[in-house]
């Protein structure tokens, strides 16, 4: 009878259009922000971004909105990151690799045969050690939010199975643009040649160079596997990404939507990894249907393969070698 009695006072008054209306319209955001990422849409990082901004509309009842750019339709990784720098961009996912031109330090975390394994490797992530590198980030411009799983980076060639140091000596390797990554391949015994990602598949197709390294997804992605068909799981790095926002646009929050944003991409990171496992094991076995063929080291030539590499320690982070040996002593 109520419901009733409002409704007539409405329809009387000529306001129940406006009413419903009212009832109707969903607020503004309070925040619109831009979240850049260079993988394709179906990658487990694009996927992860938009996770984080699914989980922080609905935590802050859509009050911040998180627009994801996939693709590299803001720049590459170090266009990006330089304008979380200033502002330009509010949040990204990049590369360790990339951090550690601004960071040295950050170095550590992509030495050759770092880890034991993936399972050592979230142990420092998620642990002190991890705090202690997000925290490193102080006075650059970026806030360290979470940490991404790129996997483990394996060797890949067109002419035969790595099983041994000496498979690979005089190789005509590909490697991105790092010279902690040409040090390693040069102590390997092969030759470094820094080349964009994108050259890669015609270079091997024409034999310019012999071999490249890089996680699973990537060599399929790219089409890698279909011109060097050998792989041997040496997993002689494991770079992880991060999850960043820009100082500028963290200086605009309140502590309570840090707190809710930093909580979003933590989730949102337990999300990627298991996207990321996920679709590792998947592509590893289309691949070895499609007829690569794995190579595992045994222990022997692991020891060997990381005895080699130590100059390559000693060479980028000789500065930062008790880090290094507080890694080694976790179990």
């Amino acid at each position: 009878m109520a419901a009733a009695c409002i409704f007539f006072i409405l329809l009387k008054s000529g306001n129940l259009g406006k009413a419903f209306f009212l009832r109707g319209r969903k607020e503004a955001p309070e925040y619109v922000f831009s979240y850049a990422d260079n993988q394709p849409e179906d990658y487990p990082t694009v996927q992860g971004a938009r996770k984080f901004a699914e989980l922080v509309q609905e935590k802050t009842s859509g009050r911040i909105k998180i627009n994801v750019f996939a693709g590299g339709e803001m720049g590459s990784e170090n266009e990006v990151v330089e304008q979380l720098q200033y502002g330009g961009i509010d949040f990204a996912r990049a590369s360790v690799m990339i951090l550690a031109e601004i960071k040295p330090k950050f170095n550590v975390l992509q030495l050759p045969y770092l880890y034991r394994d993936e399972k050592h490797m979230w142990k420092v992530l998620d642990g002190e050690i991890g705090e202690e590198f997000k925290d490193e980030l102080g006075e650059s411009g970026l806030v360290a939010l979470s940490w991404y799983d790129a996997g483990a980076r394996h060797f890949y060639n067109s002419s035969h199975p790595i099983k041994c140091v000496e498979d690979l000596k005089k190789m005509r390797i590909r490697v991105a643009n790092s010279d902690m990554m040409s040090a390693m391949v040069e102590a390997l015994g092969a030759r470094a040649v820094p080349m964009a990602y994108s050259e890669v598949y015609a270079a091997l197709e024409t034999s310019s160079i012999d071999g490249a390294e890089n996680n699973w997804p990537s060599y399929e992605s790219m089409g890698h596997y279909e011109v060097a068909k050998y792989i041997t799981l040496d997993a002689h790095t494991r770079i992880p990404e991060m999850q960043l926002a820009s100082q500028a646009t963290w200086e605009k929050l309140s502590d309570s939507d840090r707190e809710i944003i930093t909580a979003c991409a933590e989730e949102s990171a337990r999300y990627e990894r298991q996207l990321w496992e996920i679709r590792e094991q998947k592509v590893r076995e289309q691949l070895i249907k499609a007829g690569c063929i794995v190579t595992e080291l045994s222990p022997t030539e692991q020891v060997r393969f990381r005895a080699a590499v130590m100059t390559v320690y000693q060479m980028f982070c000789s500065k930062y070698i008790d880090v290094v040996n507080r890694i080694a002593q976790i179990r």
